[in-house]
């Protein structure tokens, strides 16, 4: 099974969230999402999200990395930071104008996770079209976390 993966840095700057969904959306054409899919802007808005959080939590750079699975399959979008302070998905109130983004990717992802990586951590979230690209793993502890079921990358 190929598994096509593509990846950009992207600068400790908010203007560069716009650069990063542009990028995506570019990527996601070359794929076969076609723009006028529902999965199209929902990869994007999880984009934004997921760069809009490493940028301003951790004022570093990140790295943005979509995988496409063979045949239009699952879409995996990670983001990798240099910040080893876990993800808190908050719960924001009606008048709260931050807050919400992770509660967007739990709301709109099939799965969403985080782990180390390196130095930092990446978050990544998973939309399905066909066949998860990661299977869940069950540890001897009851501790569910996800592992690579293909290895080749392109």
């Amino acid at each position: 099974m190929q598994v096509l993966q593509v990846q950009i840095e992207v600068g400790p700057d908010p203007a560069e969230v716009g650069r990063a969904r542009r990028w995506a959306r570019s990527r996601m054409a070359g794929s076969g999402i076609a723009a006028d899919e529902p999965l199209a802007e929902t990869l994007v808005l999880l984009v934004s999200e997921l760069v809009t959080n490493a940028v301003v939590h951790t004022g570093c750079p990140a790295v943005l990395r979509l995988l496409f699975g063979p045949g239009g399959g699952t879409v995996r979008v990670e983001v990798a930071d240099r910040s080893t302070a876990p993800p808190l998905q908050r719960h924001a109130d009606g008048g709260d104008t931050h807050g919400r983004g992770l509660e967007l990717v739990d709301g709109l992802a099939d799965r969403w996770g985080w782990q180390p990586e390196g130095a930092g951590k990446h978050i990544w979230c998973e939309l399905d079209r066909g066949a998860p690209l990661f299977a869940p793993v069950v540890r001897e502890s009851g501790a569910c976390e996800a592992q690579r079921a293909v290895t080749n990358t392109a």
